[in-house]
């Protein structure tokens, strides 16, 4: 049985079974729905924000909420056996705390019984699945932005960054934005999700993006419930906030400058094989516009450092960006179970969840 891959991010849990080139065959909201357990009660009068989130800002905040949200994945929906559990292989979170590691291998062993368990970075992973081992990743994920130079395999975590700015944030930011134009319209944030998704955009440069700010042409775009909302300038609001984070209010450089800095703490002797190997990912870095974007910023960095946002290989699957944490983990399951390099149960027994530490990092 092959292993199971695992990322989980704060929107979507990506998972299956390792099987490399090809997309993870299970995409699932990692948010889960409340059911409650008066039987009286019906379900369609409740509101439907009667939600739990296991995961936030990428890191796991509710256990039992993930531990039912795992239990359902690897038994209902891969098919896995109570007693005969194979091998599972996270994707990490950029500066996840010890102790959330630990938890997680623990609870692995303990409530699901594995036969085995590896994790590793999702900066790493992602590379991997670009063809490469050292490079620059810049993840913008639902709930976080990370920023990581990997050399080697190995993530050097001193010049790392994590912002709490994501695509949710965006979201948020496309709410105010077309409630300014639209004071009409009741804006539900499951609608803005898909008309972000739907419509929104980078624009070309700065200028550009005054430009669209001052005339832009207006769509129509009818809503599930039949309101009829107007999407114009806002669309290109959400683009700009990753590069000018002023537009969300904030005092913080742009996406591009966090990345020279990044590098620029790194020793001059390995700039070369970062600025190479540039990599965007997360669901949010293939939004319109946001790659040639980030990379005409890149040659215009008023430092000595310019970095190249590198292809993946024509025979990964198409919208890469997307899910490579998973595609690199179902590379580096391949190698890890088959040569005995995980974390066994006799591991765990001898030592502890303080050998996730030791076997994985």
């Amino acid at each position: 049985m092959e292993a199971v891959v695992v990322d989980a991010g704060s929107k979507f849990l990506k998972a299956g079974f390792a099987i490399p080139d090809q997309p993870p065959p299970l995409i699932m909201p990692t948010q889960m729905q409340c059911v409650p357990e008066d039987e009286s009660l019906d379900v369609t009068t409740l509101s439907e924000e009667i939600t739990v989130d296991p995961i936030v800002r990428g890191f796991i905040s509710d256990w039992d909420a993930m531990e039912d949200l795992l239990h359902h994945l690897v038994y209902t929906s891969l098919g896995w056996e109570i007693g005969n559990e194979g091998h599972i292989l996270f994707a990490d979170p950029l500066l996840t705390p010890k102790a959330l590691r630990e938890r997680l291998v623990q609870l692995m062993f303990e409530k699901f019984n594995v036969s085995g368990f590896y994790a590793t970075e999702q900066a790493v992973l992602s590379l991997y699945a670009a063809g490469r081992i050292s490079g620059c990743t810049v993840d913008v994920g639902h709930g976080k932005i990370d920023i990581a130079p990997v050399i080697e395999g190995a993530v050097h975590h001193i010049a790392s960054r994590r912002f709490e700015i994501g695509g949710a944030d965006l979201t948020k930011l496309l709410v105010e934005e077309l409630g300014k134009s639209n004071p009409l319209v009741n804006l539900r944030i499951q609608d803005v999700e898909h008309l972000k998704e739907q419509y929104a955009s980078c624009a070309d440069d700065e200028l550009a993006y005054e430009k669209t700010q001052q005339s832009c042409p207006n769509e129509q775009h009818t809503l599930p419930d039949g309101q009829v909302i107007t999407i114009g300038k806002e669309r290109y609001a959400v683009g700009e906030a990753l590069f000018q984070p002023s537009v969300l209010g904030l005092e913080a450089h742009g996406i591009v400058e966090q990345l020279v800095r990044c590098i620029s703490a790194v020793s001059s002797e390995n700039h070369r094989q970062l600025l190479e190997s540039t990599v965007l990912c997360g669901a949010t870095a293939s939004m319109t516009g946001f790659e040639s974007r980030f990379q005409k910023e890149a040659n215009m960095s008023s430092s000595a450092i310019h970095p190249s946002v590198v292809k993946p290989p024509e025979y990964m699957p198409e919208n890469l960006s997307q899910y490579s944490a998973w595609v690199g983990g179902a590379i580096l399951a391949k190698v890890v179970f088959p040569q005995n390099q995980h974390v066994t149960k006799a591991d765990y027994d001898e030592n502890g969840p303080a050998v996730v530490h030791r076997k994985c990092f």
